[in-house]
């Protein structure tokens, strides 16, 4: 137990940490010279979807030796949706690495993170990467962390960190600016110097606390955590207590150890060590998996509640099932249920329609990617506008998640994000000016922040950078303005055609171009005003029989407004979805019929938390 060194790598999206575990599980001899992984980038990112975007999105182990420590490392993530996989992680470790960026200083997510890290009881080493970049100002940086470590009351001790000047892109690591250094040694060494060995205990018997899930089809649901006492074989009689309290009796099937980025079976394991075990069908996060019913139960930790919902449905448009094979209910809902699987922060339920599933979150991004991938699969679904999710109060009055907002800006844009952020109910708490770069912290309801981003992006031409946290439950603010805009709606079937959308572009912007297959109920355009009108695209030339000159010549399209998925979730209105097809992405009205449309009001719905 003594040379083991559980860490965690935690930092703001972007400032390097996956990066910084490539260095470390390459340098620290895990994989042979002729191995592929020692030439691949990111080897943590396995997800495609995490290289495309270059961000993580589920936290991962990895392991490796050094000299004669066994070092198990998480890598966690850095977006504000994921945090739910931040909060677990905290249970397996004894130590963090903390890392910042030298140019940028801590973000509004490393304060999250470090938070939840010294709530916990982790000792953190603060890395300061990038020291190669132009820019770079670490010991300005070094005394902002200072500054952030004060600001969340550490103790004393938590206050003495050490710290380690590294470039995780170059591959080196120093404890002072001035040293030479080629490798990273001098992290390897603050790691097995400064991490605690782990809080565990020998003795018979075993208990682990779950930290994080993953599922097999061969072996069912793999339940990984520290082993915080005793220790445990293949085969042992177990119990698993359930958070409600209940117990359900199994036996341990397997046992999974890391070896760098790989899972082997061991036939044993001993306390202090993170582990998977599988032999329980029906575990969960922050439950306790023992030997007997008379040990004491480990604190249970339950996880933020999700704060916003969309709908899932089955496409029934007109170009249904022409681009993917799994198109029907039963398709989508088994695709949920595997996702909760392994995707905690997630809750799905079944609607009053049996075409229609109710799916929550902690953010917009983290429900995109889920319909992302669903895409890549080959399924089909149609997703509505994010709602909040609203609890009720003591005396019945309705409370909405109020989140806490940190933005950076340029100075000249301040004027327009205010505006912005007032028409979007929220209270400035605190600004700072810094140079010619402004931050702000606001508390904003949730239902205002959607959609902020795109905003955010446009006014500052792409200088300005957000990250927002779960604050409270607090009063209603009352209506909040959704888009300015109304769409341009098609009213007949049929393909675009230049001569049409023409005549539709001096309405406002396209979203489509010539050629594009069209239906009754689409969206094909933003208008310029506030209503929805219909326009018809298709429609095409007259033919005579006078030969004429000019008329068709120079038609000029502008380049048609084309959407992210993600982009357009925040985009649509109530009454609108995202059709999501493995080759398109298509805008439409929830209901296509014109005339049924009129008679359905646009009117706000309120969805509660289950509880």
């Amino acid at each position: 137990m003594l040379h083991i060194r559980n860490i965690a790598i935690i930092a703001h999206v972007d400032h390097g940490k996956t990066t910084l575990v490539d260095c470390l599980l390459k340098q620290s001899g895990t994989f042979r010279e002729n191995q592929h992984e020692s030439k691949e980038e990111r080897l943590m990112d396995s997800m495609d979807l995490e290289k495309e975007k270059g961000i993580t999105i589920r936290a991962k182990n990895a392991a490796f030796k050094y000299k004669d420590f066994n070092i198990n490392i998480v890598d966690t993530p850095g977006h504000a949706d994921f945090g739910g996989e931040v909060e677990r992680i905290m249970n397996m470790i004894d130590g963090v690495l903390l890392v910042v960026d030298s140019a940028e200083g801590p973000q509004a997510q490393t304060r999250f993170v470090l938070r939840k890290a010294l709530e916990a009881g982790a000792k953190p080493i603060v890395v300061i990467n990038k020291i190669d970049r132009e820019n770079a100002n670490p010991k300005k940086v070094l005394d902002q962390v200072f500054e952030l470590f004060m600001s969340l009351n550490a103790t004393d001790e938590q206050l003495d960190f050490p710290f380690i000047y590294c470039s995780a892109k170059q591959g080196y690591a120093k404890v002072e600016l001035e040293h030479a250094s080629g490798t990273m040694e001098p992290l390897f060494d603050a790691i097995v110097k400064h991490i605690p060995s782990p809080r565990a205990k020998a003795g018979d018997g075993f208990q682990l606390l779950v930290a994080n899930l993953d599922y097999n089809e061969y072996v069912g649901r793999i339940a990984f955590g520290k082993i915080v006492e005793g220790k445990v074989k293949v085969g042992d009689p177990a119990i698993c207590r359930h958070g409600s309290g209940k117990i359900s009796k199994g036996k341990i099937t397997m046992i999974y150890h890391f070896e760098g980025m790989k899972r082997i079976e061991i036939s044993e394991a001993h306390a202090g060590d993170i582990v998977g075990l599988a032999g329980f069908e029906d575990v969960f996060i922050g439950e306790t998996i023992c030997d007997s019913e008379l040990r004491a139960t480990l604190p249970y930790i339950p996880i933020d509640p999700p704060t916003i919902q969309m709908e899932f449905a089955v496409n029934d448009g007109p170009l249904a099932g022409q681009d993917g094979k799994l198109v029907t209910a039963r398709h989508i809902w088994d695709r949920l249920v595997k996702e909760i699987r392994t995707n905690v922060a997630l809750r799905i339920a079944q609607t009053s329609d049996p075409k229609v599933f109710a799916v929550s979150g902690r953010g917009e991004m983290q429900i995109a990617i889920l319909v992302e991938q669903m895409r890549r699969e080959g399924y089909e679904v149609l997703v509505s506008r994010p709602e909040v999710l609203w609890k009720k109060g003591p005396a019945g009055e309705l409370l909405e998640p109020i989140e806490k907002l940190f933005v950076e800006i340029p100075s000249e844009n301040l004027g327009n994000i205010m505006e912005n952020l007032s028409q979007r109910k929220a209270q400035i708490t605190n600004m700072n000016h810094v140079g010619n770069q402004v931050s702000v912290e606001a508390l904003v309801p949730m239902r205002g922040l959607i959609g902020f981003e795109t905003d955010l992006v446009n006014s500052t031409k792409g200088m300005g950078v957000m990250s927002h946290l779960f604050h409270e439950y607090g009063p209603d603010t009352g209506e909040i303005a959704a888009r300015k805009n109304g769409s341009l709606v098609s009213m007949d079937n049929g393909e675009a055609t230049s001569y049409a959308l023409n005549m539709v572009q001096e309405r406002g912007r396209l979203m489509v171009e010539a050629g594009d297959a069209i239906y009754i109920g689409m969206i094909v355009g933003e208008n310029a005003r506030e209503n929805d009108i219909p326009v018809n695209p298709v429609k095409e030339k007259r033919l005579t029989n006078m030969r004429s000159q000019g008329d068709g010549k120079g038609i000029q399209l502008a380049p048609p407004m084309k959407l992210s998925l993600e982009r357009a979730l925040e985009y649509i209105d109530v009454d609108e979805f995202v059709e999501a097809t493995p080759k398109n992405l298509r805008l439409r009205k929830k209901v296509l019929d014109e005339g049924l449309r009129r008679r359905t009001e646009k009117s706000r719905v309120i969805k509660f938390v289950q509880e």
